[in-house]
Formats: C-alpha cells, sequence, structure tokens
C-alpha cells in the first residue's frame, strides 16, 4: 500500500475503481477494521461446525452437538461484535473482551471453538479490537520563517545529532569519560565504593 497517495481523490481525477479503493483505505484507516474483520471470521467455523454434515455415499457424517444451539449463539455475537466494531469504534474495549470471553467458551462449547480455527480467530481479533488506538490528525501547520519541516526540526537540534527531539540527552557539562568509580560534580553525582 502507498501510504503517500492521497486519502481523497475526486472522480475526474483517478479511475473509479482506483477512488474506491482510496475511500475505502481512508475507511478502514479510522477504525479497527482488522479486529473487526477476525471477529467475523472467527464466528464463521464456530457456528458452521455444528450443523455441518458431510455425505459420503450413503454415509451421512455429522458434527451436532448437543449444544448446537450455544455455539450458534457464540457465532452470531462474535460476528455482530465484528459488525458493531467497524462503526462504533467507541465500543472497541467491550467488544476485545467479549471476543476473548466468547472464543474461551467456544472451546468447551462448540467443537474445540470451532477446532480451534474459529478460537484462534476470535482471540486475535478480541486482542486487536483491546490494542487499537484511534490516531490524532495530523495538522498542517505553518512554520516560521517560510522553511521546511524539516528545517525546523534542525532547527530544534542545531548539533544535527541524530535522535528524537525532546527527548534527555547528556548535558553539554557531562564528561563523556567518566566511569562508575569517578566522582565528579558535573551533575552532583558521586559514586561510592
Amino acid at each position: 500500500m502507498n501510504h503517500q497517495a492521497p486519502v481523497y481523490v475526486r472522480r475526474s481525477d483517478d479511475a473509479l475503481l482506483t477512488v474506491a479503493y482510496y475511500h475505502f483505505y481512508a475507511w478502514r484507516g479510522r477504525r479497527p477494521f482488522w479486529a473487526g474483520l477476525f471477529m467475523l471470521l472467527g464466528g464463521v467455523p464456530i457456528v458452521y461446525f455444528p450443523y455441518a454434515d458431510m455425505r459420503l455415499g450413503n454415509v451421512t457424517l455429522a458434527m451436532a452437538t448437543t449444544t448446537g444451539s450455544g455455539s450458534l449463539i457464540i457465532g452470531i455475537l462474535l460476528m455482530t461484535l465484528g459488525l458493531a466494531l467497524w462503526f462504533q469504534q467507541s465500543i472497541r474495549v467491550f467488544a476485545g473482551v467479549a471476543s476473548i470471553l466468547l472464543a474461551l467458551v467456544s472451546l468447551p462449547v462448540s467443537n474445540l471453538g470451532g477446532f480451534f480455527l474459529g478460537f484462534i480467530f476470535s482471540m486475535v481479533g478480541g486482542a486487536l479490537a483491546l490494542s487499537w488506538v484511534p490516531g490524532s490528525p495530523v495538522e498542517e501547520t505553518a512554520v516560521q520563517g517560510g522553511g521546511t519541516v524539516k528545517e525546523a526540526a534542525m532547527a530544534d537540534n542545531p548539533q544535527g545529532i541524530p535522535g528524537i527531539s525532546g527527548v534527555p540527552a547528556p548535558r553539554e557539562t557531562e564528561t563523556a569519560y567518566a566511569s562508575e568509580t569517578t566522582a565528579h560534580a558535573d551533575g552532583g553525582r558521586n559514586s561510592a565504593g
């Protein structure tokens, strides 16, 4: 994916599919998309396997359990949480915790959580929902003096020392050759022993 691509493009500028892709890309970036997708995918095997049957000639193999209704409820709830997470980002903590709990309950209730497939997808979706935090929008600010942003960053760090601006660094008065046993008064630090 091209992170430098424009978020919004006009139809006259590009093809319809490209415009749709950029709109989807922007929509997906503002919400916990992958968490909701994993929750949706986790609910499908949990619902499917207890009700599935396979026919081999005259023999029918069924994985039906006595707790088929529990599997149905758990799978539908996971799929609902996944969809709700896409459209209501504020429920991300609730949806994440609920997804993890439903995944754990699906282990004994619905064929080992859909043969561990639904369990793993639901656990990953819940973890992604809990860890997702909405980003703050980047605002373009005018730099004083008409320079670029890079020049403004260099003004904060005149020595050109690589690093992050605003992160504490050694003071100029500190001696670089001081060892652990050296007593020095460059910051009032002394070591004993």
